[in-house]
C-alpha cells in the first residue's frame, strides 16, 4: 500500500512540495495547508488516519507541532539550506541591492556567515535570528524592524510566511522557499523512517560526496553504481556535490560498522582526491547538518577520507588506508593503521589517546569508566563518556556491563579497552 504523506504549511509551499514530490514519484501526498502557523496543531489533529507520515515546510510548523504534543506518527520538515539563501542574495545583487547588510531569521548563524564567506561577501553587518521554540512572527517581524531601524539593514531575508507579509509593508523583505533538493531528500528520508519506525535502524542517513569539478555533474557516471550498496538515491546538490539518502541500518552493514567505505578507494582512484561526509540524525534536517560537517572534516584528514558524524558528538574518521581491511576492527580490537590512524577515527589527540593506553593498561582487567577517565585525565565526566563513546564507534572500546558502586543514581558503563 502506497505511502500517504501529509504535507502541513503555507498553501503556496503546500503546493510547492507536492507538486517537486508529485513529479518525483514520492508517494501520494496529501495537502495540508493553512493560512497561519498558529493554525499548525488544529490541522495536524484533523488529518487524522488520512496520513501515514507528516511533512512540514518548514521548522517552525514542525516546532509548534511538537510543542502542543501532537505528533503521533513520523514526521519531519523541510530544512531551509546555505544554499537556498545563496540564490536569494544572488538575486538580490542582480536586481542592485546591498547585501552587506541585511537581517536573516530561522537559519543558524554559522551556517550564514559560511554561506557568505564562501561567497566572498562581507559579514560584519549581517545580523542573523537562529530558529528556537517559541519565537513567533511578531518576535521575526521586531528582530527585522529593529536592525533596520538600529544596524542599517537594508533588506529582510525570512523564512515565515506570516512575517514576510508584515515585512514586505514596511521594508524590503524577501521570502526564502525550501530548495527541490530539499524537499526530495526530505521525503526520501521521511519515507524510509516510516518503513522502519519501530527499528534504531531506520534513522535517518545522508552523506555528502565533495568530488573535484563538482560543478560538472557528469564528472562521474559511476557513482550511482559506486552508491547502490547503500540501497538509496543519489541526487545532485545545488553546489554540484552529490547528496546520498539513506538509513543509519543499511549505512552501518555497508561500511562493516563504520570501518570502511567500499567504493572510497575506487573514487579516489579515479579523481585523485574524495572526500565523503556521512550525517546520522532523527531528522533529515539534522542529517544534512551532520553530513555537511563530516564532509567539512573529511577534507582536513587527507586527500582520500570518510567522516560519519552522529548526534551525540560522534566522528567516525575513514581514510583511505582504513578501507583496506577495516572490518576487522569488531570486538573491541583497535583498527589497522596505528595510533594516528586511531586517534583520526575517534576524534581524539594522540596525546589523549597515550595517557588512555597508560590507564587501561593498568586496569587489570576490570574495565574503564567514565568516572575514572574523568579522573585519570582531569576532565569532566560527560567528556570522558564521549571520549569512551567515540572508541567504541571506532571500535576500541566494548561495553562489557555496569558497575554497582554504592552510591546513588544511574550506575556507570564499564568498557573493555584494547589500545
Amino acid at each position: 500500500m502506497p505511502l500517504t504523506v501529509g504535507v502541513i504549511g503555507p498553501e503556496d509551499l503546500v503546493h510547492k512540495v507536492v507538486a517537486v514530490g508529485g513529479e518525483a514519484g514520492r508517494g501520494r501526498l496529501l495537502p495540508l495547508p493553512y493560512r497561519h502557523e498558529d493554525e499548525t496543531t488544529d490541522i495536524v489533529t484533523g488529518a487524522g488516519s488520512a496520513a501515514d507520515a507528516l511533512l512540514f515546510t518548514g521548522v517552525v510548523p514542525h516546532g509548534l507541532a511538537v510543542a502542543a504534543g501532537v505528533l503521533d506518527r513520523p514526521a519531519m520538515y523541510v530544512p531551509y539550506s546555505g544554499a537556498t539563501l545563496l540564490r536569494a542574495l544572488v538575486e538580490l545583487l542582480r536586481l542592485g541591492h546591498d547585501v552587506s547588510r541585511v537581517s536573516i531569521d530561522t537559519l543558524r548563524r554559522d551556517e550564514v556567515l559560511e554561506t557568505l564567506t564562501e561567497a566572498k561577501l562581507p559579514t560584519e553587518h549581517i545580523r542573523v535570528l537562529p530558529h528556537r521554540p517559541g519565537l513567533t512572527s511578531q518576535d521575526l517581524v521586531d528582530f527585522h524592524l529593529g536592525a533596520r531601524d538600529t544596524r542599517g539593514a537594508r533588506v529582510a531575508i525570512t523564512c515565515l510566511g506570516s512575517a514576510f507579509h508584515v515585512l514586505e509593508q514596511r521594508t524590503h523583505a524577501v521570502r526564502l522557499a525550501p530548495s527541490r533538493h530539499s524537499i526530495l531528500a526530505t521525503l526520501q528520508a521521511l519515507a524510509l523512517a516510516t518503513a522502519g519506525r519501530q527499528s534504531g535502524d531506520a534513522q535517518v542517513a545522508l552523506g555528502v560526496i565533495d568530488l573535484p569539478g563538482a560543478d560538472d555533474r557528469s564528472a562521474d557516471d559511476r557513482l550511482a553504481d559506486d552508491v547502490r550498496v547503500l540501497g538509496g538515491s543519489l541526487a545532485a546538490l545545488p553546489d554540484g556535490r552529490r547528496l546520498v539518502v539513506t538509513t543509519r541500518g543499511v549505512l552501518e552493514k555497508a561500511t562493516d560498522r563504520f570501518t570502511r567505505i567500499p567504493f572510497l578507494d575506487g573514487l579516489a582512484a579515479r579523481h585523485g582526491t574524495a572526500h565523503i561526509g556521512f550525517g546520522v540524525g532523527r531528522t533529515a534536517a539534522e542529517a544534512e547538518a551532520l553530513a555537511r560537517r563530516a564532509v567539512n572534516r573529511a577534507r582536513s584528514v587527507g586527500p582520500a577520507a570518510g567522516v560519519v558524524s552522529m548526534t551525540d558528538d560522534v566522528d567516525i574518521v575513514i581514510d583511505g588506508a582504513a578501507a583496506d581491511g577495516g572490518g576487522e576492527t569488531g570486538g573491541g580490537t583497535a583498527p589497522p593503521g596505528g595510533a594516528a590512524l586511531l586517534a583520526r577515527r575517534a576524534g581524539i589527540s594522540p596525546q589523549t589517546l597515550d595517557r588512555l593506553r597508560e590507564l587501561a593498561s593498568g586496569d587489570r582487567g576490570e574495565g574503564l569508566t567514565a568516572h575514572a577517565v574523568a579522573e585519570y585525565l582531569s576532565v569532566q565526566q560527560r567528556t570522558a563518556r564521549r571520549i569512551l563513546k567515540r572508541l567504541e564507534r571506532a571500535g576500541a572500546a566494548v561495553p562489557t556491563g555496569i558497575r554497582q558502586e554504592g552510591q546513588t543514581g544511574r550506575p556507570p558503563i564499564v568498557y573493555r579497552v584494547r589500545l
